[in-house]
């Protein structure tokens, strides 16, 4: 008898314990906050002297916004939904590159403002996003959040 509560505790050890250390995919929370979390952190301002001030990220309802201020107040503000995201591509290497977000069609609101022409809107197919220290892994992990997100639109 007490063999076979020991035999019992054991095989339920031995089935449960490797279990327990793992948790199920990436939910909606988890996606939004490592891309919250990754985009500003490779974002290369060195790319960009003039630049003051930038906010770059996904919102809950799965929109890409990039605002960037320079002196004189002159802004450009970028936005899309990732429903509309068709693709990703990288030009570079792993110390710094541009990642290009493509979208069906022209689905990227370009808004820039400044004291002098004052608000100017178009719209755009591709939002270049300049970065540095863009491993491999990283990327991946980018383009397997931006389809996540996309296909929970669909």
């Amino acid at each position: 008898m007490k063999l076979t509560k020991i035999l019992v505790a054991v095989l339920a050890i031995v089935l449960f314990v490797p279990f327990l250390g793992f948790r199920p995919a990436f939910d909606d929370q988890d996606w939004l906050a490592y891309v919250n979390r990754a985009l500003p952190e490779s974002y290369d301002q060195s790319a960009d002297p003039k630049l003051k001030k930038l906010e770059i990220y996904l919102t809950p309802d799965f929109f890409v916004r990039l605002r960037k201020t320079y002196a004189k107040d002159m802004q450009e503000y970028y936005s899309f939904n990732l429903h509309q995201f068709n693709d990703m591509d990288y030009l570079g290497n792993t110390t710094s590159g541009t990642i290009e977000l493509k979208t069906i069609a022209d689905d990227i609101i370009v808004q820039t403002y400044n004291d002098r022409n004052g608000d100017i809107d178009s719209m755009t197919t591709v939002l270049d996003i300049p970065v540095k220290n863009m491993e491999p892994e990283r990327l991946d992990s980018l383009r397997e959040a931006f389809d996540y997100f996309k296909a929970k639109g669909l």
